[in-house]
């Protein structure tokens, strides 16, 4: 059986390699995705984009150090000319906000490299009940599929 192949976004490897924190939710989210981790080696073709490797790498240096570690040895999507038209067809259609330009190229990004998922904590602009039907369309529209966009407890069943 062919494994399904999931787009790990930012916030996945940023929750997973973290410092515990003391906001509930957050340490929530933090112990999910740590606990779901093994599962996504064994079970699933995982990927990261260059966009991902950039994100990971801003901030705090140690932090930063810990993300890059975390996926150093995922493939690495590169960013293509067609994804970054993707990108800038979903923000010209306000499918996504365009001060966050990077979420439209993550689901670009996921979409060129044919994932059956995006996994993410991002539920302001990517995993969002009113818009991912909406993400949907708009990819489907331009001949596209769209990977299902869900978090880890989502993907699992957790």
């Amino acid at each position: 059986m062919e494994m399904k192949k999931v787009y790990l976004e930012t916030s996945i490897v940023s929750y997973y390699t973290a410092q515990p924190s003391r906001d509930l939710i957050v340490a929530a989210r933090q112990e999910i995705t740590r606990a779901t981790w093994p599962m996504l080696v064994s079970q699933f073709e995982r990927y990261v984009s260059a966009l991902v490797l950039q994100e990971a790498g801003c901030g705090d240096p140690d932090a930063a150090q810990r993300r890059l570690d975390a996926i150093a040895e995922i493939p690495v999507i590169g960013i293509s000319q067609d994804a970054r038209e993707l990108a800038r067809n979903l923000v010209a259609k306000n499918v996504l906000p365009k001060e966050y330009p990077e979420d439209a190229l993550h689901v670009a990004l996921a979409c060129s490299g044919g994932m059956d998922f995006l996994l993410t904590w991002n539920f302001k602009h990517l995993n969002n009940v009113l818009l991912k039907s909406v993400i949907v369309r708009a990819v489907g529209e331009l001949g596209l599929e769209a990977p299902e966009i869900c978090s880890p407890e989502e993907l699992l069943g957790e």
